[in-house]
């Protein structure tokens, strides 16, 4: 498969500046606003709002060209799923990643049953071309009721302490929907996949959330968080060169 390569007509600032503000914000659990105010720190004025439509247009490209790996019939599969909660209605998303942790697909359904495992299951060969080694699930009896059916000579290991892979991979997701308080449209689910790929997953650092309020007025947004940088940046040399801290 040919894939095209990335345009940056149009836009005003160059490809690097473009492409290291969308890694901050889907690679740490940063706000556009916290990504701004570091684009900010470093010289470059540029609104959230920029921010968000840069990830909006560049980051699944990005995240495709991270995430290619050619499948093999070597490979293992962990499949699981987790509940989740759009507009307020549950809903259960199925992922399936390979022995390495990278995510091989991933499907929100409104059911937890057969029919949904063998969804996920036809998705994958579709998807991957070929039949694993092995397949590892947790004891959802649902796997091995679908695997009978698509795949009934394959190996199938139901086993909740073997299935580790496929549950910390969804450890980004649900650090991700605790800091942006939950999925509230399916755009915001989409993007919170994205950024929960094994390629752009956040780490442990911790934003500052609460560090820089919002400012009232939009006009003078990028003055206001230049000085409030400045005196933070004052501050901090401030207490560098205290007795305290000689």
């Amino acid at each position: 498969m040919i894939q095209l390569a990335v345009s940056y007509k149009r836009h005003r600032f160059p490809p690097q500046i473009i492409a290291h503000a969308v890694w901050l914000y889907y690679r740490f659990p940063l706000s556009l606003r916290l990504v701004e105010e570091v684009l900010l720190e470093r010289g470059i004025t540029v609104s959230y709002e920029t921010i968000r439509r840069w990830g909006i247009k560049f980051g699944p490209n990005y995240a495709r060209r991270l995430r290619r790996k050619q499948p093999s019939r070597t490979d293992v599969w962990h499949l699981d799923e987790m509940v989740i909660t759009i507009t307020g209605r549950k809903c259960w998303l199925w992922r399936a990643v390979d022995q390495d942790g990278y995510v091989l697909d991933e499907i929100v359904q409104n059911r937890r049953n057969t029919k949904a495992a063998k969804r996920l299951l036809m998705r994958l060969l579709k998807k991957q071309g070929m039949a694993p080694r092995r397949m590892i699930t947790g004891k959802l009896r649902s796997y091995g009721a679908a695997k009978r059916q698509i795949m009934p000579t394959l190996e199938h290991r139901s086993h909740k302490g073997l299935n580790n892979r496929a549950e910390n991979s969804h450890l980004p997701l649900r650090k991700r929907e605790r800091i942006k308080q939950g999925s509230r449209r399916p755009p915001t689910l989409r993007r919170a996949l994205l950024s929960s790929q094994k390629s752009l997953r956040p780490t442990s650092h911790q934003p500052l959330s609460k560090c820089h309020p919002p400012p009232s007025s939009r006009c003078d947004s990028a003055m206001e968080h230049r000085d409030d940088c400045d005196c933070l940046k004052q501050a901090v040399e401030a207490n560098s060169t205290s007795p305290a801290f000689m």
